[in-house]
């Protein structure tokens, strides 16, 4: 097939995908039975649109109840801060309401205040709509973006249904800024983000509000997506730094067990908790972070540490450890959601106190280089989604960090383990044959034909589970070198 038959048909695969989201659930509409679960109305949805696997409960629970009074309560406070947002007594107040709790039914307009969406849009007017033109032109994301909205929040009721209005915007808000930003393009992660983000807001709306959480130097997330991921690097050894200081028997556990930080906070940093903590205090924890910035997120994921190390050093399993904290904290965390926000709240100026609440300075290449809603034209290569024969300097670069971190830990460990005269115990021997796995992973593996800016999966760890399961430290690491 000739070059210009290649890209016809990659056109022609990009306009069918658009068609689908613009038809959304018309009459007609190609929907597969598969695609689009059942919901039984006796199931029981909650305050924030998830369903749960069970039926209605009867009474109201008395803690629920008491909480939303207060929070009715609090709705009057806050009208009356939104009505005189710039005034000095508003601003002197935000820091001690916030961290008390946005109500929710305000947490849209609170949200967007402090994004400082509507100045962007009207600032931006009409960006959005010749974003979403180019995309349906131009994007080389498409396929990848259609895969993760089918399966990003389906226990969700606005995302329940294929193609519903909610995965439509998501679709939308995706493929436009993979436009917008093309240095960034389209990152896994990034679905989860504007998912939230479109659970309070239209869709523009959540547009800007994706470009802020980019862009601005408060949340710089930019370097969080490109290509070597350099601020997700940069947090995790941070996070190294501060577990060894001030848990240093959960960090030593951990090293025992060859848990990496990098396998059970990727989702913390990545995408500010989501599907990490309970949905009630994932919110919480974004109200902060879009008050606070950066900062909130280190001392959260050192807070999750310090509230549970006790039940995490009974745990002698590396599997076990995983599953608390990315499976159990989720469903059931253990504390209310006001004491863990006081915690928090705690543990940021502990940090604060040693100068520790924010890792050290980025390097510049996790900001913006390019400007941003300038189009390039794809190379061929992109257009047709053809594979890569081989991986950057940088993708190597990271691959061999990740090895080096694990060396260096198995290092530590055997010392401490001579000088403590041997730990004992099949479970605490040292694995050394994993990064050599890895190594001879890097020659082998060939990726999914996709562009740059997507996380891909491998011949050996399936698309399908490259961000959804992070079960494998194996599996993540090839997820990691194989981002396109």
């Amino acid at each position: 097939m000739d070059e210009d038959a290649l890209v016809t048909r990659a056109n022609e695969e990009r306009e069918r995908l658009f068609l689908r989201y613009e038809r959304g659930r018309e009459a007609g509409a190609e929907i597969d039975p598969w695609e689009d679960p059942g919901f039984e109305v006796y199931h029981q949805t909650d305050r924030y649109g998830f369903i749960h696997d069970k039926r209605l409960p009867q009474k109201i629970d008395p803690n629920e109840a008491k909480l939303r009074a207060v929070e009715m309560e609090r709705v009057k406070k806050w009208l009356k801060m939104l009505g005189r947002w710039n005034s000095k007594e508003t601003q002197e107040k935000l820091h001690k309401r916030i961290y008390k709790g946005i109500p929710d039914k305000l947490r849209s307009q609170v949200w967007m205040k402090l994004l400082n969406v509507e100045k962007t849009m009207a600032e931006k007017k009409d960006v959005y709509q010749n974003m979403l033109r180019l995309a349906r032109q131009w994007s080389t994301e498409a396929r990848q973006i259609d895969s993760d909205v089918n399966r990003q929040f389906r226990e969700h009721l606005f995302y329940r249904e294929r193609y519903s209005i909610k995965q439509r915007s998501l679709f939308n808000v995706l493929t436009a800024y993979s436009m917008y930003n093309m240095e960034v393009g389209y990152c896994q992660g990034m679905s989860g983000v504007a998912g939230v983000l479109l659970m309070y807001m239209d869709e523009e709306e959540a547009f800007w509000a994706l470009s802020t959480l980019l862009a601005d130097k408060k949340y710089a997330m930019h370097g969080l997506y490109i290509e070597g991921f350099p601020k997700l690097t940069r947090l995790v050894h941070h996070h190294d730094r501060i577990i060894e200081k001030f848990v240093p028997k959960l960090k030593k556990h951990f090293d025992c067990y060859n848990l990496d930080s990098m396998i059970y906070s990727l989702k913390w940093f990545f995408v500010i908790f989501i599907e990490r903590i309970p949905f009630s205090l994932c919110l919480r924890v974004w109200d902060i972070y879009l008050l606070d910035g950066e900062r909130v997120v280190t001392a959260m994921a050192y807070t999750i540490l310090r509230l549970h190390q006790k039940k995490l050093l009974k745990l002698k399993d590396m599997d076990l450890l995983i599953q608390y904290l990315q499976t159990k904290l989720y469903k059931d965390f253990g504390y209310d959601d006001d004491y863990v926000i006081k915690t928090l709240e705690q543990s940021m100026e502990e940090l604060k106190k040693v100068k520790m609440d924010l890792a050290p300075s980025p390097l510049e290449i996790e900001f913006p280089k390019r400007p941003f809603g300038v189009f390039v034209e794809p190379t061929f290569e992109k257009k047709i989604g053809r594979r890569k024969n081989s991986f950057t300097e940088r993708e190597k670069d990271v691959t061999e960090k990740v090895i080096l971190r694990s060396e260096k830990t198995q290092q530590e460990l055997a010392e401490s383990t001579i000088s403590d005269g041997g730990l004992g115990g099949s479970n605490s021997q040292i694995n050394t044959g994993h990064n050599n796995n890895l190594r001879q992973h890097v020659n082998y593996v060939k990726p999914f034909p996709t562009t740059t800016g997507n996380f891909t999966a491998t011949t050996t760890a399936t698309k399908n589970n490259s961000m959804n399961s992070y079960g494998n430290f194996y599996n993540y690491k090839k997820v990691l070198v194989t981002r396109l």
